[in-house]
């Protein structure tokens, strides 16, 4: 995908007066000139295309975004704290106390590098009085987050009880859908295909720490199993289970996954690929719905399609990971995930708030 809000839902916000949104490519075209046509999907991408551009062009933009560019001090001001030394909070009173993770001797000697953590209130260090507050655009490296060894990796903001409406603003972004191809696309993999209860399961074999834990990640799928099995509902047909996974087939044999496809009597394994159909042609719908540029400011002069046949890419987007999600939240007989990975907890958010069977999609 090309922008996140062609994936996520974000129309919620969009209501709210706290939250003005542009997507990048149309801040790119009004802030440095790029011509976004390699970028765009639709008409409406293909409205603000200008048709002038350079690489010079691209890497000028990149360089004033940075804020790293002398001449821009005043323009942009670009946030130089990662996660390596900051953890941003808001409201709480600990500023520049240090962070209850702190890197060990033996990282700090493996990866050649010293610093503390130390946690830093995002209004005191970004907002009115600072150095940031007469930037015109305020640029952060990343923004992702996620929980770590007890402590969060970037961002320690989940509450704001003095300050309303920041603290309405984040129940609302607790739970963000996926836009309704996604969930459509789940929705119809579980009913047409599956075509029965099924259970879910998400494992997460080859990613960094992960594939240090196989027998730990497999021990939870086949507890889950064993009692589906003592279940004489579930056994009638065998047990249906979908499968999201980073190991390739070729690789379950000698797995508890190869068993599990060997039994064809006890179970049927289901998985999604790239060049499945459902993820082709929900690629297009994504692509073609253009929630992305839709969910932000468009100048006025753009605010209406343009037809140019020369302008829509042919990229494909890469979503086959939020189909597979949107149909393990249809998983009636359970999801088993992989302890520790966000894949996980953003199913069982998606779980939690029934998107699958509350949804009219």
């Amino acid at each position: 995908y090309i922008s996140i809000a062609d994936i996520v839902d974000l129309s919620s916000l969009k209501s709210s007066s706290s939250v003005r949104m542009i997507d990048f490519r149309v801040f790119a075209q009004l802030w440095c000139g790029i011509d976004v046509k390699l970028a765009c999907t639709g008409s409406l991408c293909c409205g603000i295309s200008t048709g002038r551009s350079s690489w010079s062009s691209f890497e000028q933009c990149g360089s004033l975004l940075s804020g790293l560019g002398k001449d821009v001090v005043d323009c942009v001001y670009g946030v130089d704290e990662d996660c390596r030394t900051t953890v941003w909070t808001y409201q709480n009173n600990v500023e520049e106390t240090l962070d209850s993770f702190q890197p060990s001797k033996e990282l700090q000697a493996k990866k050649k590098f010293s610093y503390v953590r130390k946690k830093k209130d995002v209004y005191k260090a970004l907002g009115p009085g600072s150095k940031a507050a007469s930037a015109t655009v305020l640029s952060f490296g990343s923004l992702f987050s996620a929980p770590y060894k007890g402590s969060e990796l970037y961002i320690d903001i989940h509450a704001a009880p003095r300050d309303g409406r920041i603290q309405s603003l984040l129940g609302q972004i607790q739970f963000l859908p996926f836009t309704q191809e996604i969930v459509r696309a789940g929705k119809s993999y579980a009913a047409n295909t599956i075509k029965s209860p099924f259970l879910c399961t998400q494992l997460r074999l080859l990613d960094g720490q992960f594939k240090n834990h196989w027998k730990v990640t497999f021990a939870a799928l086949q507890e889950k199993i064993q009692m589906l099995k003592n279940d004489s509902n579930s056994r009638r047909d065998g047990i249906h289970i979908f499968v999201m996974t980073d190991l390739p087939p070729a690789n379950w044999t000698g797995t508890y996954l190869g068993d599990l496809t060997n039994d064809v009597k006890s179970y049927k394994l289901y998985s999604l690929h790239e060049e499945d159909e459902l993820v082709v042609q929900t690629g297009k719908k994504v692509l073609t719905a253009e929630h992305g540029i839709r969910s932000g400011f468009l100048p006025k002069m753009h605010d209406t399609p343009r037809r140019d046949n020369d302008c829509s890419s042919e990229t494909r987007p890469d979503i086959l990971l939020y189909i597979e999600e949107a149909i393990c939240s249809c998983a009636s007989l359970g999801f088993v995930g992989t302890a520790g990975s966000t894949i996980a907890e953003n199913i069982e958010l998606m779980i939690k708030n029934n998107v699958c069977f509350n949804s009219n999609e």
